[in-house]
């Protein structure tokens, strides 16, 4: 059942970051960009792509707003191709907030490749909104969506454990694997094994792919493509739940000076003089993941500048040369973000146990002599 009532918010309230009043209007924000066919877009006119739209939907569930959320689960389950994927881009379905209506059209695609960290991510989302509602009859209208999802992209499984980045739009596979991708699709493919214990439909083969894609994740970093200038390469292995304990801690500290601006937020990319948001929130919920929920709070109270008065928040801040808010955009994804890093803090116990790994398998890792 929805979580509603004077109660459904309030861990979302966190010290410097949000009072009740900003929670209230942050949710409000995210559900008035929400079409009637259940999509999110980045923002009004422009587009939205699956991964986003998830993570909208997660923020959603995280507030109560359970029915929003099933609502874009439903888009998702709509507009899933034939072989288990979504495109990586698809165009605003047009104006008005969420209602209790539906739309049955297909969206139109705008980049008709298939990323496969988006196709994953949704396995993420299910599980999140099985645990905020207990809702049986959602998994099992979506256990279809989500086996096919997980097939899709296991089939872009390299021999090193890796998963190559995508399907272009003609088919042909990119064999060239992201970490930062990886790592979320590490994260999908353990609570997609979870959807399929609690269903009681074992799949021993996902698990032999998360162990294999955790092993190189974890030991073979030159599996990979170098985007180490990016700080989501940085922290992402930790947040997906490959690298723990001491391992985590190092690779944390190791980026610490390099991406963290202290007032200001998280670098997304180096040497450039911008912080962004998301990443910023996506760090706190990694310090979260790593016990150190005094450090995530600090990194959510430095990117408050950002917040607009709108309840949304700016993608990014350039603090060098031509200060500004850049680009001019108050995305969708950017307030799911945060409202998924303090409902972790807040110790809302769908969002503590995706990110915190309660009940997600591990997978079997491969013997090898590395």
């Amino acid at each position: 059942m929805p979580r509603r009532g004077p109660d459904a918010t309030e861990h979302l309230v966190l010290p410097g970051v949000l009072t009740a009043e900003e929670a209230a209007g942050t949710v409000a924000a995210v559900l008035a960009l929400q079409r009637p066919d259940g999509s999110i877009p980045w923002f009004h006119g422009h587009h939205l792509d699956p991964w986003d739209h998830t993570e909208a939907a997660m923020a959603l569930d995280a507030a109560g707003e359970d029915g929003a959320a099933a609502r874009a689960y439903e888009w998702l389950a709509r507009n899933q191709n034939e072989d288990g994927s979504w495109y990586a881009a698809y165009a605003d379905s047009g104006s008005g907030g969420a209602g209790d209506g539906a739309f049955t059209s297909t969206a139109v695609p705008t980049d008709a490749a298939r990323e496969t960290n988006f196709c994953a991510y949704v396995a993420v989302g299910v599980w999140h909104h099985y645990l905020a509602t207990g809702d049986d009859g959602f998994l099992d209208r979506m256990w279809p969506v989500v086996h096919a999802a997980i097939e899709f992209v296991l089939e872009l499984q390299q021999p090193g454990g890796q998963i190559g980045w995508k399907r272009e739009a003609d088919g042909t596979p990119v064999e060239d694997a992201l970490l930062t991708g990886c790592s979320s699709v590490y994260q999908a493919l353990r609570c997609a094994l979870a959807i399929a214990e609690e269903r009681e439909e074992p799949q021993p083969d996902w698990e032999l792919a998360a162990g294999a894609l955790a092993h190189a994740i974890t030991h073979h970093p030159e599996r990979f493509l170098d985007k180490s200038h990016y700080s989501m390469d940085w922290y992402y292995p930790v947040l997906g739940g490959a690298l723990t304990g001491e391992r985590a801690t190092a690779r944390i500290a190791e980026g610490w000076d390099r991406f963290v601006v202290p007032g200001l937020g998280v670098r997304c990319v180096l040497p450039n003089p911008w912080v962004t948001g998301g990443e910023s929130c996506e760090l706190a919920l990694t310090l979260w993941v790593m016990g150190q929920s005094d450090r995530a709070l600090e990194v959510l109270q430095s990117i408050q500048h950002l917040r607009a008065e709108d309840g949304l928040y700016w993608t990014g801040f350039v603090f060098e040369g031509n200060i500004a808010f850049w680009p001019d955009e108050r995305t969708s994804w950017t307030a799911g973000s945060l409202l998924l890093a303090v409902a972790a803090l807040g110790g809302d116990e769908a969002t503590t146990a995706v990110f915190g790994g309660e009940r997600l398998p591990l997978g079997l890792e491969p013997d090898c002599d590395c």
